[in-house]
């Protein structure tokens, strides 16, 4: 009898443990989800300003279907460029074995002619970087491909796993903004 006495007072000590930690977490989700995704369009904004500049802003922005990493897209505007230049920002969010990477890819698409639209890759900003050597890809590779002192194809740099996501997703970004500049 006593040993089940024991298995009882166990097993509800157990549950109400698991009952106070669930909703210990409910609540903090709760208090914390606003402030998550404030942060989330602080990065956005930021990067979207790394990318185009402080005269940078939002004119239209919509989810992209049908790709691997590429997600969203936001169409900018800035007075520094020319007008005939319009930009775009793809968000494009990827994973491997090694973590999560979030990062943003600013292209601007020259219109020369009523048949002629061509794209460059001007800029790219990291929302997040939870990779396994986060400050390795960011020194060796991130960094130097934002300042133009390293091609994106050379993946080499001691993170290359997180280097080879990051070159997919640029290349799915380039894949996008060719179709949209079809249209």
């Amino acid at each position: 009898m006593s040993n089940k006495k024991h298995y009882i007072i166990t097993s509800i000590t157990l549950g109400l443990i698991a009952m106070a930690s669930a909703a210990l977490i409910g609540v903090t989700n709760l208090i914390t989800k606003n402030k998550i995704a404030e942060n989330e369009i602080a990065r956005v904004n930021k990067g979207i300003t790394d990318i185009f500049g402080e005269n940078a802003r939002i004119v239209d922005e919509f989810a992209v279907d049908n790709y691997q990493y590429v997600n969203y897209a936001y169409r900018v505007n800035n007075d520094d460029y020319a007008p005939q230049n319009i930009a775009h920002i793809f968000k494009a969010d990827g994973s491997n074995m090694y973590g999560k990477i979030s990062l943003l890819v600013g292209f601007t698409v020259s219109v020369t002619g009523p048949e002629t639209k061509t794209y460059k890759m001007v800029g790219l900003s990291v929302v997040t970087n939870e990779q396994t050597y986060a400050s390795t890809l960011e020194e060796n590779y991130i960094d130097p491909v934002k300042a133009g002192e390293r091609d994106y194809e050379d993946v080499s740099c001691g993170a290359t796993y997180g280097a080879k996501l990051i070159r997919a997703m640029l290349d799915e970004a380039k894949l996008v903004v060719e179709s949209m500049i079809d249209e």
